[in-house]
């Protein structure tokens, strides 16, 4: 079976499920399994362009769905070339990634009409455990024991954190403007053991003012989760934020890869939020995935 992915949560969860080498076509943000990129052709590549800063980026995807633009660019004559049996989309986020209703319509332009396509629009944790389940019946792989061993990592780690107290914790997506979470993520801040002080499970994150968030009370922690952003861009967006909430203690993590990717590595997300928020009773995961970056003074 020729694979065809357009999200890179579902080019990860091709690669768990085994199926990494049966990929021929991902996009520019599929890093996971490593190496992908550089084997695989990319066929879908961004319409924002690199070094903007946060606001710059905020500014621009607002004029660009103002004027119904694309946030991404297809290459349609690669996606024919890579001859797919699937082609796994989303519409779940059109900021995110390649909406499923544009490739529908290339496909049928490209005279691809036979070509299956599955979408991957998960809304919560659970949601992307069954739509792994999902991915893996489509492709024909037993998705079963990547589950098991996800939901054996959940279940370690709620019983490293019973009857701990729950710190109340303020997740950040942005910074400039600062968004407040949806979706997964304040599960995620529960799982790791803390109290999410805001956000919309299921929903959109949504952006607010710091006078508003100063007025929902001092946090016992701020997580700098910069949607798309890895560590090190994390740990310098944090800066400012420790300027609008002096004397919270600040944890960066690396979103891109741990929060915002509706993959399998959400549960390493959950392990290094856990250690973040509970350093004594949770192992400390791999450099790289999260750092504090101001204690508390």
């Amino acid at each position: 079976m020729r694979i065809a992915s357009l999200l890179p949560a579902t080019t990860e969860i091709v690669g768990a499920l085994g199926r990494a080498d049966d990929l021929v076509a991902v996009t520019f943000e599929c890093d996971h399994p490593p190496g992908v990129r550089d084997r695989v052709p990319v066929v879908v590549r961004s319409a924002l362009d690199e070094g903007m800063t946060p606001a710059e980026i905020d500014a621009r995807v607002r004029e660009r769905a103002a004027a119904g633009l694309p946030m991404y660019a297809l290459d349609r004559e690669r996606l024919r070339a890579a001859a797919p049996d699937v082609v796994v989309t989303q519409d779940l986020c059109r900021v995110c990634a390649l909406p499923g209703h544009t490739v529908t319509e290339a496909l049928a332009e490209l005279g691809l009409d036979h070509v299956r396509v599955h979408s991957y629009d998960p809304h919560t944790l659970e949601g992307v455990l069954d739509g792994i389940t999902a991915l893996g019946a489509a492709l024909d792989t037993d998705a079963g024991p990547l589950l098991a061993e996800l939901r054996g990592r959940l279940d370690a780690v709620a019983a490293a954190l019973a009857g701990r107290p729950r710190p109340r914790v303020l997740v950040l997506e942005w910074t400039d403007p600062p968004f407040l979470p949806g979706h997964w993520v304040p599960e995620l801040v529960r799982r790791a053991g803390g109290e999410p002080v805001s956000g919309a499970d299921g929903g959109r994150s949504v952006a607010v003012s710091w006078e508003e968030i100063r007025d929902g009370g001092r946090p016992d922690a701020v997580v700098v989760t910069p949607c798309g952003f890895g560590l090190d861009a994390a740990c310098e967006q944090a800066e400012p934020v420790a300027a609008q909430l002096p004397g919270v203690p600040l944890v960066a993590i690396d979103s891109a890869s741990y929060v915002v990717r509706a993959g399998p590595r959400l549960v390493d997300g959950i392990e290094a939020l856990a250690h973040a928020l509970h350093p004594d009773v949770v192992p400390a995961p791999p450099p790289g995935r999260v750092r504090q970056v101001f204690a508390a003074r």
